[in-house]
């Protein structure tokens, strides 16, 4: 992905923090080397990536996806007590 500063930024975000947060949040700029926005951005940019990654995208390595593969060859167990659940009505619709 291209630096932010190749970008025009153009919406504005707002939030209301306490004074403890400000004075850590400046002591972090002051110690990356950068401005408020670019850490704000980077930071917050991570942490919404981290929360979808699990929505977006599944990646395993070479060892997670071979046992990832195995699990999914084996031949699939009839479980009687799922398979009662499945059967009976939903809870949640009106019949």
């Amino acid at each position: 992905m291209p630096p932010q500063a190749t970008r025009r930024r153009d919406k504005r975000l707002e939030v209301r923090i306490t004074s403890e947060e400000r004075v850590l949040f400046d002591r972090a700029v002051a110690a990356s080397g950068t401005d408020l926005t670019d850490f704000v951005v980077a930071n917050l940019t991570v942490a919404a990536q981290r929360v979808l990654a699990d929505r977006t995208e599944f990646v395993l390595d070479d060892d997670s996806l071979a046992a990832w593969e195995a699990v999914n060859r084996r031949r699939a167990r009839d479980l009687p007590g799922l398979r009662a659940l499945m059967d009976r009505p939903s809870p949640f619709i009106d019949e």
